[in-house]
C-alpha cells in the first residue's frame, strides 16, 4: 500500500465544497453559515492536533501511550454521550463502564485471535472506531430509554404497584432501547457496498490497496464494530435503567417535577 501525500493547496481546494454548502444555506436562509465555519475550523484544528499526537505515538511505538490515548477517548466519549442522554439519571457511570468494557473486550479478543498485531498503528485507529461507534450507540439507546420511561410512566408505576421489580417493569423498555442503539449500524452493515462505501474501504483504495484486500479489511472492521456496539448498548441500557428507580423499586420523580 503506497502512501498518500496531500498538500495544503489540495486541502484548501476541498473548501470549495464547503462553499457550496454555505451558498445553499444563504440561498435558503437556513442561517448555517456560522456553524459551517466553526465546524470547518474545529475539524481542522482538532484533526491536526490529533494527527501530531498519533504520529508521536507511532514514532514511540509505546503501548502505554496507546493505552493512555484510548482511556482519554473513553473519557471524552463518555462525557459526550452523557450530554446527549441528560434525561437518564446517573448515566455517566453506565456509559463509562459500557465504553471501557466494550473497547477492552473487543480489542483484547481481536489481539487474541491474531486479527491485528499489538502495535500502535493498528490499536489506535481500530480503538478509536470502536469507542466512537460505541459512544453513539450508547447515547442513542439511553436517549430512547429516557423517552420510553417518560411515555410509559403510568404503566411502570402500575406494574411496580402490582409487585414487579424495577427490572421486570423496565424489561420491554430496555429491549426497545437496545434495538434503537443497534439498528443504525446494522442497517449500515447491510447496505455496505450497495448504497455507500465505508471510509476505511475508500481510504484503503485511495492509498493504493488491492480491492480484495481493502474489502476484507473493511469487513473485519464492520464485524468488530457490530460486536462492540452491541456490547456497549447492552451494558449502557442494562445499567442505565436503574437510575430511573429507587432501591425500593419505586419510579423516581422526573427532574423538575413538583414535590409530592
Amino acid at each position: 500500500m503506497s502512501g498518500v501525500n496531500v498538500t495544503l493547496g489540495e486541502l484548501a481546494a476541498a473548501l470549495a465544497l464547503v462553499a457550496i454548502a454555505a451558498a445553499a444555506s444563504l440561498w435558503r436562509r437556513a442561517d448555517l453559515e456560522a456553524d459551517l465555519g466553526i465546524a470547518v475550523l474545529r475539524s481542522f484544528l482538532q484533526l491536526t492536533a490529533v494527527g501530531y499526537v498519533i504520529q508521536a505515538i507511532f514514532d514511540s511505538d509505546s503501548l502505554w501511550l496507546v493505552l493512555a490515548l484510548l482511556v482519554a477517548m473513553v473519557g471524552f466519549g463518555a462525557f459526550t454521550a452523557r450530554s446527549r442522554a441528560r434525561a437518564v439519571p446517573g448515566a455517566l457511570g453506565p456509559i463509562v463502564i459500557a465504553l471501557g468494557t466494550s473497547a477492552a473486550l473487543t480489542l483484547g479478543l481481536v489481539l487474541a485471535l491474531g486479527v491485528f498485531d499489538a502495535e500502535a498503528r493498528y490499536l489506535v485507529p481500530v480503538g478509536g472506531m470502536v469507542i466512537g461507534n460505541a459512544m453513539t450507540a450508547a447515547a442513542v439507546a439511553l436517549n430512547r430509554l429516557a423517552d420510553e420511561v417518560s411515555a410509559e410512566r403510568g404503566r411502570l408505576e402500575a406494574t411496580l404497584a402490582l409487585g414487579a421489580t424495577a427490572r421486570q417493569a423496565a424489561s420491554g423498555l430496555v429491549t426497545r432501547s437496545l434495538r434503537s442503539g443497534l439498528i443504525p449500524l446494522i442497517d449500515q452493515t447491510k447496505t455496505t457496498g450497495i448504497v455507500a462505501f465505508p471510509g476505511v474501504l475508500v481510504g484503503s483504495l485511495v492509498a493504493g490497496a488491492e480491492p480484495v484486500d481493502a474489502v476484507r479489511l473493511q469487513l473485519i472492521l464492520l464485524w468488530i464494530l457490530l460486536g462492540s456496539v452491541a456490547l456497549a448498548a447492552l451494558m449502557a441500557t442494562g445499567l442505565g435503567y436503574r437510575g430511573f428507580f429507587t432501591d425500593a423499586h419505586q419510579l423516581r420523580e422526573p427532574d423538575g417535577a413538583p414535590e409530592g
